[in-house]
């Protein structure tokens, strides 16, 4: 008896926690397949997490790149809200660095890139993720990849609090400076030194050292390929200004030094590596008809007061059904906080989300409007 958006025939459940579930759904105008992520029944009473669920849909709906994951339609009624989400076809590189270890370095170069173009998308809209990590990056079968999970993200320069998830914090995360694209930059090259080891950066048995494993410790470059050494150093350098400042600005470095180490091919032979390990876990793509456990992709969506408008994006016409691939995030992860009080805004659900390369979300509906404040 559970409400489902109008307009959409549900298919199967693809995963379900605390904060609601996930179905695969298919949009009865035009056949295309989507994941519909409805928020829990019981969070719909609290204030905290719909204003959360709001601004995850805004900032959704405000980015429009080939790495980030496409955002259709917002839908709240008295019964319940939801956000409908492009798919994809693909795992996890949190299931890839899981099973595999560490990737190589072209891969690593290429998850790097990608990434980076995807913060870059958030960057230039005043946006700042917050929460970059292997969880919320999704590999393709064809090696590509896409960002998601924009439920901690806040506007650049803003002081929402201490919030993200430890191993990936920028040393002024840790001490709740102002948000800033620089803190984004550290936890992709973090990330990226994850795919180049097969371990973390810093490790630390409780919070306060692996706070201080990230404001003090030296970079642990020497364990990376020596070409690709001054990427982790400038990604990883402790003082902001001492990054590049922002995502754009170091996809001109990485290009740089990797075309140096690895020839001009190094970009097509990094993706062919990430889609031959995402080919070694083929039960965690969606298309198998399985669920794919381990496969994470936070989103937090708001929704308006009951009878609010819908924020939605044209459907391509004439994809059939099933054309466009599933990729569904399962697991539910807390936003880690490092001590002193929880604002109500770091309160927001923990949703799922999905993707899918198969489709694009089109243009705005010109007849529908934004979501209230």
């Amino acid at each position: 008896n559970a409400w489902v958006v109008p307009g959409y025939t549900e298919t199967r459940e693809l995963g379900a926690g605390a904060g609601g579930r996930v179905v695969l759904a298919v949009h009865d105008a035009t056949g295309t397949p989507v994941a519909v992520k409805y928020l829990g029944e019981r969070l719909r009473s609290d204030g905290a997490f719909v204003h959360g669920f709001r601004s995850e849909a805004r900032v959704l709906g405000s980015l429009d790149s080939p790495y980030v994951v496409g955002f259709y339609e917002y839908v709240e009624a008295p019964p319940g809200a939801a956000i409908v989400m492009e798919l994809v076809d693909g795992v996890a590189l949190r299931a890839l660095l899981s099973r595999e270890g560490a990737t190589g370095p072209e891969a690593a170069l290429v998850v790097l890139k990608g990434s980076l173009l995807g913060l870059a998308a958030a960057h230039r809209a005043g946006v700042v993720h917050r929460d970059y990590k292997p969880e919320n990056v999704l590999v393709a079968a064809d090696g590509s990849s896409k960002l998601v999970d924009f439920g901690i993200a806040t506007g650049r320069d803003s002081r929402p609090g201490v919030a993200g998830t430890p191993a990936y914090m920028a040393p002024e995360q840790w001490n709740g400076a102002p948000a800033s694209p620089a803190a984004d930059v550290y936890a992709a090259t973090a990330t990226f030194f994850e795919c180049l080891t097969g371990r973390k950066p810093f490790a630390g048995d409780n919070f306060a050292e692996l706070a201080l494993q990230h404001l003090e410790a030296p970079v642990p470059d020497g364990e990376a390929p020596e070409p690709l050494r001054p990427l982790i150093r400038r990604g990883l350098a402790k003082a902001p200004h001492e990054r590049p400042e922002n995502a754009a600005a170091f996809v001109g470095e990485l290009e740089s030094v990797a075309t140096a180490a690895y020839g001009p091919d190094w970009e097509e032979r990094g993706r062919g590596r990430l889609a031959a390990l995402a080919a070694l876990l083929p039960l965690l793509f969606p298309s198998s008809g399985g669920t794919a456990r381990g496969t994470t992709a936070l989103a937090t969506t708001t929704f308006a007061r009951p009878g609010a408008p819908r924020l939605r994006r044209r459907f391509p016409r004439g994809l059939p059904a099933g054309a466009a691939a599933l990729v569904l995030a399962l697991l539910l992860a807390l936003a880690a906080r490092a001590g002193g009080g929880e604002p109500d805004g770091d309160r927001a659900a923990q949703a799922f989300a999905t993707t899918d390369t198969a489709s694009s979300a089109s243009p705005p509906d010109p007849r529908t409007s934004s979501p209230p404040a």
